[in-house]
């Protein structure tokens, strides 16, 4: 047996079956023996000129017997363009198409003659053949062909000469095959219907009517090629139902994404002042998107990570959903970035909302002329991404204020001096150092009991953010009935360790909406 194996390595075999038009989007599959034999000619005499006739004649006359195929998985497709025609005039065009049959790249396919054997010699011959044959059909149809080793035992569709009755789930296909009686023969190229014969085809080399010119043969309104005959053929009509190969995602390789960078861009940026209500603005607009993406029948869907809160609607715990957290990182006064952030991580429609998401809405006034827009810098994990809020550090400063998480006793025997500076500051520096073991578990080692905490206040007293900005002078009321954030004791302050750590950390009430939020400390002044 000799078996032909052959590879497409762009991953297309484009071939138009003889007797039909380009643009009937017919593809010849398998291809035909005729094509198969004229491309061996042609690789012969293009390549290996230095193989003599009586070398190679033998072997084409062996493998002109009709072979048997088998596919390999494929699937049709096609391309169309407008073509230069030139008919009506110099800008006219016509459409072409331009039809393939897609295979794997690396899934062969095999040319068998089950009844065909060669000598060493020949065998030596064709091989050298084969390797230099580049193409099989139109020039796009690059190739790679081998003699197949006969112990391979070849999976796939198996197309075969029709013999008998036809299988079910088979169909007939006409593949053009060499006639073994006159493909190397010459006798219709003259016209012997005169009385001195007179040759009607140019002289090829060799002398066959295998290797008679299309052009030609179109010239001569051949129908078919001479020295060919049709043979009908056995094909199973789900050749070209191809199943997708399954992609070996290694997803547990990856690291999962925990930050997500956003730059705010308007011609009137919002001051540091309005960080809560940029925070909900971000969480409003990303909740939408998500819901309209996880949309279903009707009923959109809902994120944990994203909302903070489970299906029942009660609020998480653990502090493992995401923080939005705007902040001034060129120390203007105004909110040019936006870090959003989660230690549980986010999944795939979550990063769907997070590319989709391009502008804020507020409330304020001035955004119907000048709406505030956001650009996706990047994602990634934690290690990933260091600056702003996320950066490390060994002194850590408030950019928002520190809010208390619990309400300070006026009465009773722990009640608090409200009107003492130094008793409010006493009061949220207990506060803060609990929140910071609850909130930063993984600082336990930091000895957090051990962080210096120092109140960042003016020479009255009165707590300053960033050396600029009063607490009373930030939004704290939140979008939602009943919300008391605002009346809670806030205050700024220092944070100091023993060596550095990396952030984000926003602490207290209302921290996963920008307050608290403690940035790196580098001496300068902001604001």
């Amino acid at each position: 047996m000799i078996a032909i194996s052959l590879k497409f390595l762009a991953g297309r075999y484009h071939a138009t079956p003889w007797g039909r038009h380009v643009n009937e989007g017919a593809v010849e599959w398998p291809p035909s023996p005729w094509r198969i034999l004229r491309a061996l000619v042609a690789t012969w005499k293009r390549t290996c000129p230095d193989l003599a006739r009586p070398r190679v004649e033998p072997i084409l006359r062996a493998l002109a017997e009709p072979p048997e195929f088998v596919l390999p998985p494929a699937s049709t497709g096609h391309t169309r363009h407008y073509m230069p025609w030139f008919k009506k005039g110099p800008d006219n065009r016509t459409l072409v198409f331009d039809t393939f049959v897609a295979v794997y790249r690396d899934a062969p396919l095999r040319i068998c003659w089950p009844e065909v054997t060669l000598d060493d010699a020949n065998i030596e011959t064709l091989t050298r053949i084969l390797s230099n044959l580049n193409v099989l059909g139109r020039s796009e149809s690059w190739c790679q062909a081998e003699l197949a080793d006969d112990s391979d035992n070849a999976t796939g569709l198996v197309c075969r000469p029709l013999q008998g009755d036809l299988c079910p789930g088979h169909e007939i296909v006409r593949l053009l095959c060499p006639d073994t009686d006159s493909a190397f023969e010459a006798d219709r190229f003259v016209d012997h219907s005169r009385k001195k014969p007179r040759r009607t085809a140019p002289h090829y080399d060799p002398d066959w009517h295998l290797c008679a010119e299309t052009l030609w043969l179109h010239k001569e309104r051949w129908s078919d090629p001479p020295g060919s005959r049709w043979v009908s053929y056995v094909r199973p009509r789900e050749c070209f139902k191809i199943e997708p190969r399954p992609r070996l995602c290694q997803t547990h390789d990856r690291p999962r994404i925990h930050v997500v960078r956003y730059a705010i861009d308007s011609n009137v940026l919002p001051l540091v002042t309005e960080t809560l209500p940029v925070a909900e603005a971000a969480r409003r607009c990303l909740m939408g998107i998500h819901g309209r993406l996880t949309e279903s029948n009707g009923v959109r869907g809902r994120s944990d990570v994203l909302s903070g809160k489970d299906e029942r609607g009660q609020p998480l715990s653990g502090h493992r959903h995401a923080y939005y957290l705007p902040t001034d990182e060129d120390g203007d006064g105004r909110l040019d970035h936006l870090t959003i952030h989660a230690g549980e991580g986010f999944g795939a429609h979550e990063l769907r909302a997070f590319d989709l998401l391009r502008e804020l809405r507020t409330g304020r006034e001035v955004e119907q002329s000048h709406p505030l827009r956001v650009l996706l810098l990047g994602m990634g994990a934690s290690c990933d991404h260091s600056p702003g809020p996320l950066a490390e550090s060994r002194v850590w400063a408030s950019a928002t204020p520190y809010l208390a998480t619990r309400y300070a006793k006026t009465r009773g025997r722990n009640r608090i001096d409200l009107a003492s500076p130094e008793a409010r500051a006493a009061f949220l520096s207990a506060d803060l150092r609990t929140q910071l073991a609850v909130v930063r578990p993984d600082l336990s080692g930091e000895g957090v009991p051990e962080v210096a905490i120092e109140p960042l206040w003016d020479d009255h007293h009165v707590f300053k953010v960033a050396s600029r900005w009063r607490t009373i002078q930030f939004k704290r009321f939140r979008r939602k009935a009943g919300d008391d954030t605002g009346r809670r004791l806030a205050g700024a302050f220092r944070l100091t360790f023993r060596r550095p750590v990396r952030g984000p950390f926003a602490l207290g009430y209302g921290c996963h909406f920008g307050l608290g939020l403690f940035v790196p400390d580098d001496g300068a002044p902001r604001g």
